[in-house]
């Protein structure tokens, strides 16, 4: 591809080929709904949303796994990013988050995911793993696992994770329980213990790794192996991502966040999912569109439609939405493209950090 293709793509919203990645538990039955895939389980159960980062999968010999490739194109968002930096990313170095959904026909490992501090030391990384879930349809009974029921210590923690070889409720017992809805937000902080459960649909906002610590013995059947666990860490190094002090209410209370409404019009409602008083790592906001169109305001940013249908215009371009569908808009085109429906559309909108200064 030369320039000339590439400023061409970097001027206007870029769609993307479908980017299901392999992980190793079950799940991706709700993407029918959602993205109209079939209606069954398996080991692709994560969609990567206009995504420029690499899936740490254990024995991969795909370069490009995770990554996003532009619809139509042979290009992946990565390759265009250091093309055309300027234009799809203003004077940012990087976009800073990952968007995935995913759909879990199983329990997740219990796990925990590093800070910027560990991340630094050990990955040599300036992103840990903060992330948040907006729940987006279940299965009955869907819930997920957030922080310690009770105070528990480290050795008491080491106990569970031995005794997961040969009892799978081990370490689940030891956290709390919470029964989710659609709609549903939570804010999932660096070194908070935690598991997607059984029967959730999920938007993931996050910070852009792949950094999980998940010490218990199996997935569902899968049984981990060290580096699936540690990520190449010993033991005692991986599980200083766990944060002991995070259980009972306290848990919920830090992990539950309300939508909030910050400007509503006859055509659009707009909330704060997750704001900068929640964290410094991204923002996620909702747009309820209703007879009528909103201007895309904020650029980089990834762009989700989770109910209905419309159109994206911005001068002679135009390319019609339905749930499902997702893009990625060029700081190059911020403030130049309208979403338009003649019925309701459900707009998310995924943010990367606030640039410091």
């Amino acid at each position: 591809m030369n320039s000339k293709q590439y400023k061409q793509l970097a001027e206007n919203p870029i769609f993307f080929e479908r980017n299901r990645v392999f992980r190793v538990y079950q799940g991706g039955k709700l993407f029918h709904d959602f993205f109209g895939d079939e209606d069954k389980d398996g080991n692709l159960p994560e969609e990567w949303i206009a995504s420029d980062v690499k899936a740490l999968n254990q024995n991969s010999s795909d370069p490009h796994e995770g990554i996003s490739r532009i619809r139509g194109t042979d290009v992946y968002l990565d390759e265009l990013i250091k093309a055309e930096r300027a234009r799809l990313l203003g004077d940012r170095e990087d976009f800073g988050i990952l968007v995935k959904a995913l759909d879990s026909a199983i329990r997740l490992p219990i796990q925990a995911h590093p800070d910027k501090a560990f991340s630094r030391k050990y990955f040599s990384s300036d992103y840990g793993k903060a992330e948040s879930w907006l729940i987006l349809a279940t299965r009955e009974n869907a819930k997920i696992y957030f922080g310690f029921k009770n105070e528990v210590t480290e050795q008491e923690f080491l106990s569970a994770i031995e005794r997961s070889e040969t009892d799978k409720k081990a370490m689940e017992e030891l956290l709390n329980e919470i029964p989710v809805h659609k709609g549903d937000v939570f804010l999932v902080p660096a070194k908070v213990v935690h598991a997607i459960g059984y029967g959730c649909l999920i938007l993931e906002i996050q910070e852009p790794t792949d950094f999980t610590v998940q010490p218990e013995a199996w997935c569902g059947d899968y049984h981990l192996s060290d580096f699936e666990k540690y990520l190449g860490l010993s033991q005692a190094d991986a599980l200083k991502c766990f944060d002991y002090t995070i259980y009972g209410d306290k848990a919920e209370q830090l992990g539950r966040k309300h939508p909030r409404i910050v400007k509503q019009t006859s055509a659009v409602t707009s909330e704060v999912l997750i704001g900068a008083e929640d964290t410094p790592c991204f923002s996620v906001h909702r747009h309820r569109i209703t007879k009528g169109n909103m201007l895309l305001e904020q650029a980089p940013c990834v762009y989700i439609v989770t109910e209905g249908e419309g159109c994206i215009k911005k001068g002679d371009y135009k390319q019609n939405l339905k749930k499902g569908d997702y893009f990625f808009l060029p700081f190059a085109a911020k403030g130049m493209c309208h979403v338009e429906t003649e019925q309701e559309l459900e707009l998310v909108e995924c943010l990367p950090p606030k640039k410091e200064g």
